[in-house]
């Protein structure tokens, strides 16, 4: 059995009822527009893309103002708005995610009804992906074939030689996060998207990549966002309880083969809500953010009481741990007008540095060859 790609959630729950509204996750109610001011870049030597971190700055709903932050390895430097340097013209409208392919990298962009394709060379467009509907979150399946996550009615099926849309499955409901397991693809759905909780059917559903189907279910508590799999090849699922808090927050674990939930652990204030899981590099230890960032071993018995990193004030709002090192990057969206932030933790909670980003830094993704 492979080894399973580690997906990491982008959707804040405190931020549902907002989506609901919107048609977009983006949290930023309709701000006074204001003049933007750009973060400073601390570099102006010329740079490839291919060695770092991005940070995928969602922008404001309806702004055209999405961003992507890049952090440089060979320089530790960051360049703010690489897509705008490179090609003269606005990302679009709410960058939700980012996937990397044959030295591709493939932005998701939500509101903007597509997915930039962009070299990592020199991050200049090589093709936008349209025809999705609201997409959320791309895995890739093999060489040929990337699986794109909407907020209603399909998922799409990418053909990553030519970079379109090849197919769809249909779906009844929302679908979120992806997770690769053996030759199926476990993906999170929430329920239809204008329903309210109490009617949305939760569940995982299991589509075979072979034959591009949904071949079985999972039921789930509500809303399930986050999806991981630990070392021993058990799937996590961490649930919202809905965005009208209509149950309590849950964190479930899952037998995948015989497709049943092993384990529940409620959590205990649904008002408290967790969201963002994630897992380390050895898969022995999951991250969440439920105002702080919580740590917690796929081993314990119980739920972790304090965070690992306090809030401090802050609104962390993106998590991401590290695929080779294992330490964390959890980032700050401010009030969601202003520029955010990003911070680097060891696996102690130990700051190690802090980056300014675009505004409403949402998530992270690492280059192959990324060392911090």
């Amino acid at each position: 059995m492979k080894n399973i790609k580690r997906i990491t959630y982008n959707l804040p729950i405190l931020c549902s009822i907002l989506v609901l509204t919107f048609l977009n996750n983006s949290c930023s109610k309709e701000p006074v527009r204001e003049q933007i001011i750009e973060p400073p870049d601390t570099t102006t030597l010329p740079v490839t893309y291919e060695n770092g971190i991005f940070i995928v700055n969602e922008g404001n709903y309806n702004w055209g103002n999405a961003s992507v932050t890049f952090l440089d390895n060979k320089n530790n430097s960051v360049i703010q708005d690489i897509y705008r340097k490179s090609n003269s013209r606005s990302l679009g409208d709410v960058a939700e995610s980012m996937k990397i392919a044959r030295n591709l990298g493939y932005v998701v962009i939500n509101n903007s009804n597509r997915i930039e394709v962009v070299s990592l060379k020199d991050f200049k467009s090589v093709i936008s992906i349209t025809g999705l509907s609201s997409p959320r979150y791309l895995e890739i399946v093999d060489s040929n074939k990337a699986y794109a996550t909407n907020l209603q009615n399909n998922i799409s099926i990418i053909d990553l030689q030519s970079n379109t849309v090849a197919g769809t499955i249909k779906t009844t409901s929302w679908t979120e996060n992806l997770l690769q397991y053996d030759k199926y693809m476990l993906v999170t759905s929430i329920g239809g998207f204008n329903e309210p909780s109490s009617q949305r059917k939760a569940q995982v559903l299991v589509i075979d990549t072979q034959i591009d189907a949904i071949v079985d279910s999972i039921e789930t508590g509500k809303e399930p966002i986050g999806i991981v799999i630990d070392k021993k090849q058990k799937v996590w699922v961490l649930c919202s309880g809905g965005y009208d808090n209509y149950e309590a927050p849950s964190l479930i674990r899952i037998n995948p083969e015989l497709r049943l939930v092993e384990k529940v652990f409620t959590f205990p204030n649904p008002k408290e809500v967790p969201s963002r899981l994630c897992i380390n590099n050895t898969g022995d230890t999951m991250y969440f953010i439920k105002g702080g960032v919580f740590q917690m071993p796929v081993t314990s018995t119980v739920l972790p009481e304090k965070p690992l990193i306090p809030s401090d004030g802050r609104l962390f709002y993106g998590l991401a741990i590290h695929p080779n090192t294992g330490t964390i990057y959890v980032s700050d969206a401010k009030d969601y007008v202003q520029n955010g932030e990003a911070y680097q933790y060891n696996v102690h909670g130990v700051l190690i540095r802090q980056y300014t980003t675009g505004r409403i830094p949402g998530s992270f993704c690492f280059t192959k060859n990324s060392s911090k």
